[in-house]
């Protein structure tokens, strides 16, 4: 007992000082360490060092806090979190790089997922489950017009008017391409014209919110609220952390939700949306690439669980109704797998490609992410842009720049073309696939250059791609695979590298997801490739996994247990400067003591095991009854072994301010302040108490601001 006293004794000294902080370390797996100033300041500001080196670190100004109590890690349950809200239906919205879509259901009917009306329009060759993600907006900015109906009107423009117009398509690209994003990033729109990306986003969202709350009023009789609907929005797993937030910021200015109520709002990762569903599968939803066809064998009545009536076994075969019903039981799949067995599920995307690892944990069925989310901008767009590159070799890369800026609504008509020829390629097609050229390729072509497009064809040496007199370019399937193929390389290559990793040994099954899981050619790669080592599976209706995932996710987001930290936390300390250990530079002598400054200090590690509600708490009192605010500032890095907050890539994320005024006289003088964070969800959020006054502030990790 008296070494504990001497010890905070010495702690209090210690944060008598001028510019000293107190680090508070926790003893558990995770831990917190938090800084706390009276001025609402960067952790350590101002700093008077013996060096001529220029140190971020600032004077602390008062000092702030000494602990109460040893670190601890509690489940959600012990954390002081929002009572869950009750809500009459879960809405998902799939927002792709190329397609997007909603499905819905009922809480008090979870096991029916309704999928978003048909929608006008489409293409042939083409499903309308979902619609093109463009977005029309009028010369004057305003929203006119979402997917196949924005195509269309733009496409029926005189072109001379299309160039006031600004035409938006496969713009969420952009936030995974954009690496300073912040809340300013403008997108581009056909035109050249620029507006804020979070515009364009949130009318996005806010179309498919209007559409969605139409329907289910139409269902009810009566007008439907949005505080009655929880929304969930996919994002990729491979997102950085700046671009998952701004889909919320975009959602928020949407309406769906506020910064006051976050809980009605749910981010979630697509490959985990479809490893939600996929655990669901009966044998007759899937595909097994070993085989090549449906695995069946099993007669109606045994894939209907207990309590399911003929009429709804009548519902899931009405392919018009849009309906899936989904039994509350594990799968067939999953009877195969017994505690620890491990999958991946590989989403194939319009822009990106990312894979997770999950491990079943028995008897609930629930699941751990075994390896961090991993991929890359490997989607079906790579095939555009070969597409493009073949153009460009044929025509000339300058007459291709120009005619996308000169007329528009005839590229997109052109890629649209090429969008239904795409989906017909397959390795064992014999017969060439035959892509309509506009006719206004044909004659700003031979305005521009002074000959005709079949006399580019013959000087390009070409042998693959043919003119048609119909007025088509005519690839052979070789060509047309071809196109395909550096993204398919990347795909299997990138699969590959995971299966090296430790934690990727013995997996049983590989899923294979997402729209572009759809193109016979990347299943027989991916068959080639990894059939050995495991079974490849793909669902029925491959390109709904994930929307329908993402239902039954915002139905029970516990359902995912243990996720891996995407990032290294901490917070910039002083540290005792210890000679060959610390920099020279970092050198602070204050009254004598020798600091180290600008130390990272972290609390959990990139790529550590997080529980889902895993918290870790602390309680502190102000060194000084006079402190009037607390501040914790929070830092991340994509690092594991960061030393300093100077390092590259170290980013300051999250700051908690805790008001202490007002506060009368009877508060003690040791006063606690009780600190959480909570990890495992798919986003993180901080807290902090004062104890004697019940004020506390809350927080999300914010990466857009600072």
């Amino acid at each position: 007992m008296r070494r504990l006293w001497n010890l905070l004794s010495f702690s209090a000294d210690l944060l008598q000082q001028e510019n000293c902080i107190m680090v508070c370390k926790a003893t558990s797996l995770s831990y917190l360490l938090c800084l706390w100033t009276l001025k609402d300041f960067c952790l350590l500001s101002d700093a008077v060092s013996t060096s001529t080196y220029s140190s971020p670190a600032k004077s602390l100004g008062d000092p702030g806090i000494t602990p109460l109590s040893p670190s601890h890690i509690v489940k959600d349950s012990d954390a002081e979190d929002a009572v869950e809200q009750l809500f009459l239906v879960v809405v998902a919205i799939d927002f792709g790089t190329t397609s997007s879509g909603y499905a819905y259901s009922f809480t008090k009917e979870p096991e029916c997922i309704h999928v978003m009306r048909r929608w006008e329009g489409g293409d042939p060759g083409v499903s309308n489950q979902k619609t093109p993600t463009t977005i029309l907006l009028t010369p004057e900015r305003k929203f006119h017009s979402f997917g196949y109906a924005a195509r269309d009107f733009y496409h029926d423009l005189d072109p001379n008017e299309s160039k006031h117009w600004l035409y938006f398509e496969k713009f969420k690209m952009k936030l995974h391409t954009t690496g300073n994003l912040t809340m300013e990033t403008d997108l581009t729109a056909a035109n050249g014209k620029k507006v804020k990306a979070l515009e364009i986003f949130a009318y996005a969202l806010q179309f498919f919110k209007e559409q969605a709350l139409k329907e289910l009023s139409d269902q009810a009789g009566s007008d439907f609220e949005n505080t009655e609907v929880r929304w969930v929005i996919t994002v990729p797993a491979i997102w950085k952390q700046p671009a998952k937030q701004f889909m919320r910021q975009a959602a928020y200015k949407a309406g769906m939700a506020t910064p006051e109520n976050p809980e009605q709002l749910i981010i979630a990762l697509e490959p985990e949306a479809a490893s939600i569903y996929c655990r669901k599968l009966r044998l007759h939803q899937m595909i097994d690439l070993s085989s090549r066809a449906p695995v069946n064998g099993y007669s109606p009545s045994d894939t209907i669980g207990t309590g399911f009536t003929q009429a709804k076994e009548h519902v899931r075969r009405n392919r018009q109704s849009r309906t899936f019903l989904v039994e509350n039981v594990i799968g067939e799949i999953w009877s195969e797998l017994e505690e620890g067995d491990r999958y991946i599920v590989v989403d194939s995307g319009g822009g990106t490609v990312d894979m997770t690892v999950h491990q079943i944990r028995l008897p609930e069925g629930h699941l751990k992410e075994l390896y961090k989310a991993t991929g890359g901008p490997y989607g079906s767009l790579g095939v555009d842009y070969e597409f493009e590159k073949l153009l460009c070799k044929i025509f000339g890369e300058d007459f291709i720049e120009q005619f996308k800026i000169k007329r528009p609504a005839a590229w997109v008509d052109l890629m649209i073309a090429f969008e239904s020829r795409k989906r017909a390629a397959a390795p064992d097609r014999t017969n060439p696939l035959n892509i309509t050229l506009p006719f206004s390729f044909i004659d700003y072509y031979k305005k521009f250059r002074g000959h005709s497009v079949e006399h580019a064809l013959r000087k390009s040496n070409v042998d693959f791609v043919k003119w048609s007199s119909q007025g088509m370019l005519r690839m052979s399937p070789d060509a047309m695979n071809a196109l395909f193929k550096p993204t398919i390389d990347q795909i299997v290559q990138h699969l590959s590298d995971v299966f090296e990793k430790p934690e990727v040994t013995n997996v049983k099954f590989l899923f294979l997801v997402g729209g572009f899981a759809e193109s016979p050619l990347l299943q027989q790669a991916v068959q080639g490739a990894f059939g050995s080592r495991c079974r490849v599976i793909i669902p029925q209706d491959v390109g709904l996994t994930i929307l329908k995932g993402a239902v039954l996710f915002g139905l029970d987001p516990a359902v995912i247990k243990v996720r891996r930290s995407p990032l290294t936390y901490g917070v910039g300390v002083l540290n005792r400067f210890v000679e060959g250990k610390h920099p020279p530079e970092k050198l602070l002598v204050k009254d004598g003591t020798r600091w180290c400054t600008d130390v990272f200090d972290k609390f959990i590690s990139a790529d550590q095991s997080v529980a889902l509600g895993e918290t870790v708490t602390r309680s502190y009192t102000p060194a000084k009854p006079s402190q009037l605010v607390i501040v914790i500032n929070i830092y991340s890095s994509e690092q594991d072994n960061v030393s300093f907050i100077t390092e590259s890539g170290v980013k300051k994320c999250g700051t908690l301010r805790l008001d202490l005024t007002g506060t009368d006289a009877s508060v003690p003088n040791r006063r606690e302040i009780k600190t959480l964070m909570q990890f495992g969800d798919t986003e993180i959020k901080a807290m902090a108490i004062d104890v004697a006054t019940s004020k506390s502030v809350k927080v999300g990790i914010d990466f857009l601001n600072y």
